[in-house]
């Protein structure tokens, strides 16, 4: 089994997301937050902050923990992995957001986000971390990422 754990950061101001087109490796052609792997001896958080300076140029000073998702596959012919990822919403940060080698960021209102162009995952529990919830997720995908089962169980309120 492929075991991996990795963040994810949304940017959040007023009423506007900040999400970036990954432009190479895993997930490209998609929006997305921002983040990745935590390298070994890494906190969650420090891991958290880098990726947010690697990807769009931006530190991250006042961000919350809002999920905790499992993303698993499971199939003959794709093979077995499983992905833990510690979600954050920040709303405090220092410098402004810039395209990289890897992402290419935007602000989209929290009434236009472009879910059809992001993991099929996000349109079941962004909404509810934008509305302040506190989820803990199981998801299941086929080898088209396609979704199989999902779980999504809120515990607690930011």
């Amino acid at each position: 089994m492929n075991d991996k754990t990795t963040t994810l950061l949304i940017l959040r101001r007023r009423d506007e997301i900040l999400l970036a087109m990954k432009k190479r490796g895993h997930g490209v052609g998609l929006w997305n937050g921002v983040g990745g792997k935590i390298e070994s001896g890494e906190t969650v958080e420090r891991a958290l902050v880098r990726e947010c300076q690697e990807e769009i140029g931006v530190t991250p000073t006042k961000y919350h923990k809002v999920a905790e998702h499992d993303f698993a596959m499971d199939t003959k012919d794709a093979g077995t992995w499983h992905m833990q990822t510690h979600t954050y919403l920040c709303n405090q940060w220092e410098g402004e957001p810039i395209e990289t080698d890897e992402m290419a960021p935007r602000w989209f209102p929290i009434s236009n986000i472009p879910y059809d162009q992001m993991w099929p995952d996000d349109r079941y529990w962004l909404p509810l971390v934008l509305r302040g919830k506190l989820l803990k997720t199981l998801f299941t995908f086929d080898k088209h990422n396609t979704i199989l089962a999902q779980e999504i169980t809120e515990v607690g309120v930011l």
